[in-house]
């Protein structure tokens, strides 16, 4: 149990340097969280039901999860090489449109959610 406690410290640890480099560092990340903190505000003022918050919550830290994974890739392909690259580029726009993808995702739970008021 001990070897578990100490394990997940660690990880606990890793993630959030990894947040707070990308706070620091990414633009489209300190974006996304203003973003999602506004859409967190939101959230909980309207007269909505638990599970439409919860829906709402969770789509805002994905779209943060997403953000986090595009940056990675977008790392990882400029520590290879800054060379100009079909497939990084591909790798790249692939990254950014998984956080559209998301991003528009948490839109539509928004739209639907303010329909039903």
């Amino acid at each position: 149990m001990t070897y578990f406690l100490n394990q997940l410290k660690r990880r606990t640890n890793w993630s959030w340097v990894g947040c707070r480099d990308a706070w620091a560092n990414e633009h489209s990340f300190r974006t996304w969280v203003w973003a999602n903190l506004t859409s967190a505000a939101l959230a909980l003022w309207l007269p909505l039901e638990p599970a439409e918050r919860a829906l709402i919550l969770a789509l805002g830290i994905l779209v943060l999860a997403a953000e986090l994974m595009n940056t990675a890739i977008e790392r990882t392909v400029d520590y290879i090489s800054k060379d100009h690259h079909e497939l990084a580029r591909r790798a790249k726009d692939a990254g950014s449109a998984g956080v559209a993808v998301t991003a528009v995702a948490a839109g539509v739970a928004w739209v639907v959610v303010l329909a039903g008021l």
